[in-house]
Parts: structure tokens; sequence; C-alpha cells
């Protein structure tokens, strides 16, 4: 099977790595991706939101399977330029890709499905954002009805920053707040037939202790010893098959990835927020652990054959990833950085280091590129020996100015 996968960031080399590992896959190719994804797949240049562009780079590769990472891409199109040239495509269509692309449209799916999630007023004006300010109270939980990677809710005590943040987006969804942890439980679907993957815990805040600004996500791991032994069996009822369900009573079916942000609180699970593909940096744990065969998943979801095939299985043992980020991230990053010691990290047993916002410069060095630069992943019997080998490889790697967590996955 011939891959190309869509993208430039970690999500896309991770993507890119599984991949390589499945032998069911002969060729594996990533456009336009990162120094990284060049190790394990050949690079193309490509505007990855168009949808023309796309679909031409697939026909021209004769690919058997093109998988959307981002979730722009999804919105704009691709997928749907890729099918109409009769190539299979992981991911959804622009219409079915409208829950993650707008706040309220999920909000409404929800609400036909009887999908349990938290109380929310969709606000276009200040009135209407002081009017659902007063009525849910602190914390304030604001967010932008539109795409935002990772970064357009702000959950605050201070009244001010919330307006602030309202009057920043075009609309917003004001909601609720919702107590209790947070998980995300990504599902494979094509449509109808929906195969949950194991639960993970990622960790937005730039700081440890949860302090600091929304990311898009500074570490995760996978699985999780204190969760229910149940959850993935009441989320895949409650929440999972209930809204794919919808969405093909809508004559839009949903085939990729249905990524739920949960909260599990004291009223049980509630929906935070749906995305319509891989979740970064969930993802790099989640495939690092994956026993199942990549390929062979996303192409039958994405032919309408995945009752035809096994559920995904699991190794034993656990995964962390632990993001390392460039200087003045989240806000403007600063760019441009040497990167050192990613030969010494991966030559730790278990360890692989997934690029995200890397580059080389004129002069072949690997630079930094972007706000989250590596996700150094670890795989080990726990999640606190994967967690100690995953901080061993980000001791080996430097750049100036370079940022990460000490808490990911810490006491568990």
């Amino acid at each position: 099977m011939k891959t190309l996968v869509i993208g430039p960031g970690g999500r896309e080399h991770a993507l890119a790595l599984a991949l390589s590992r499945d032998p069911g896959v002969s060729e594996v190719h990533v456009a336009p991706g990162n120094p990284g994804a060049a190790a394990v797949a050949t690079l193309h240049d490509v505007d990855a939101v168009d949808p023309d562009a796309v679909a031409d780079l697939a026909e021209r590769l004769a690919v058997d399977l093109v998988v959307v990472g981002p979730e722009a891409p999804l919105v704009a199109g691709v997928a749907d330029a890729v099918t109409a040239r009769g190539i299979a495509c992981f991911g959804p269509s622009a219409d079915a890709a409208h829950l993650e692309g707008s706040k309220a449209f999920a909000k409404e799916v929800m609400a036909a499905a009887d999908v349990p999630t938290a109380m929310a007023r969709v606000c276009d004006t200040l009135e209407e954002v002081s009017e659902a300010l007063d009525a849910f109270g602190a914390p304030y939980v604001v967010k932008d009805d539109g795409l935002a990677a990772g970064k357009g809710v702000v959950v605050t005590d201070n009244r001010d920053e919330a307006v602030a943040h309202a009057l920043a987006c075009e609309r917003v969804v004001i909601e609720e707040f919702l107590d209790g942890p947070e998980v995300s439980l990504f599902a494979i679907t094509d449509g109808s037939t929906v195969y949950p993957l194991q639960p993970a815990q990622d960790f937005k805040r730039i700081y440890d202790d949860g302090e600091g600004p929304n990311t898009g996500g500074m570490g995760a791991y996978t699985p999780l010893p204190w969760a229910s032994e149940n959850l993935v069996a009441e989320v895949l009822d409650r929440v999972l098959q209930p809204t794919i369900d919808e969405m093909a009573r809508r004559g839009t079916p949903f085939r990729g990835l249905l990524y739920a942000g949960l909260a599990l609180t004291r009223r049980g699970v509630r929906v935070v927020e749906f995305n319509a593909r891989f979740g970064d940096p969930e993802t790099q744990p989640l495939l690092a652990l994956l026993d199942s065969p990549l390929g062979t998943l996303l192409h039958a979801a994405a032919t309408g054959r995945l009752h035809e095939i096994p559920v995904p299985v699991w190794k034993s043992g656990a995964a962390v990833a632990v993001v390392m980020a460039s200087a003045d991230y989240p806000d403007t990053p600063r760019l441009g950085d040497e990167i050192t010691g990613i030969a010494a990290a991966e030559s730790i047993d278990g360890v692989d280091v997934i690029h995200a916002g890397t580059r080389l410069d004129d002069d072949g060095r690997l630079v930094t590129s972007g706000g989250r630069v590596l996700a150094v992943t670890a795989v080990r019997g726990s999640v606190a020996d994967a967690r100690t080998a995953a901080y061993a490889g980000v001791a080996e790697i430097e750049f100036d100015g370079a940022q990460h967590r000490t808490d990911i996955a810490a006491g568990i």
C-alpha cells in the first residue's frame, strides 16, 4: 500500500513513522512534512489547504491512501477533492469536519444525539456575552467558535479576561465550567462502525501545575491506570456511536478520526469538545503503543470496511510524550535556534523524537521553526518508567530558550 500523509507537524511525523513500521505499507510520502518525517518518508512540497493541489499530488504519486493530519485542510475540503479522484482518504468531508470547525455546530449535533456535554450559549454580541457570563458564573469558559489550533479557549476567574477573549473572536461559545479530570478518547470510524482507541491525557497549559496560558499541548501519556475500566465502553455508547449515527442521519457521514475531549465530572462523563482529526500530542504516545497495522485500520475506515477487520490491539506497557517548545511560546515563538542532541536522545531504548516545528537552515543545521518543536516519546512497562525515559531524552536535547513542563504524567 502506498500512503500519503498531509501536514507539516508532529502528528504527521508520528503517523508517517507508524505507517513506515506497518509491513503492509510499501511507500510513505508526506507533504509538506519536516526533517523528522524525511527520515521515514519521501517529502513533497504542497499547499496543504489547497484541495486540488493535494488531490493532484495523490494522483501523481498513485497512492492507495491519503491521511489528512491537520484540521484546516479538512475544513477546506481536501478529503472531498481526494475522494472525488477515486482515491481513499482517511479524514472527514468538509461538511463533516464542521464538528471541529464550529463549536456551535458541535453543540447542535450533541443536542440532537442526546450526548452529554456542558450547558452553553452561542454569542455574537457583547450583550449576549455579558448575559452568558452572568448566567454561568466563574470560572468562565469562553471558546472561539471557529478553528484556533487548540488555543481558542480561555478558562479564567477574571471576567475582564473572559470578555477580552470574546471580543477578540468573531463568535464565541460560552459554557458552564466542568469539574473533574479531562481525558482524550479517539475513535476510528468509517461513518457507521466505530473503533475507540485507548484513552490518553494531555497537558494544555504552558507551565507546571496547569499554570500559564493554553497551548496546543505540552505532553501526554497513555494508558490511564486511574480511569474506570468501563470508561471506553461508556463513551462509545453515550458519545461516540450516537454522534456518528447523528452525522449519518444528517446526510454528512463522518469518516476518519473523531476525537472526543471529555471531562469526568461528578455528574458523569461530559464532552468538552470534538476534533475531526488525530490530536497532538496524544497521537505520539498512542501510536507508539498501537500493535495493529495502522495502514490497514485507516484504509478500512476510508473505504467503509472497518467492520471487516479486527478491533485495534495494544502493546503492553505505557507511553509518555514530553513536548519541548521554543522560547516565548505560546505568545510569539522565537525561531531559528539550532537544535542538538536528538541522536543521543534516540539512542535511549524505546525513545523516539517526533519533530513538529523544525526545519533545516541554509547551512543544513536543524533549527526551530515553530512553537512546539519536538515531542520526546518513550515506551516502557509502566507510566512511571516511560516518564523517566522520556525526560532522559529531553535532557539530551538542547536549543536556546527551550522550555518544557517537568510534571507530565507525574505521580501516575
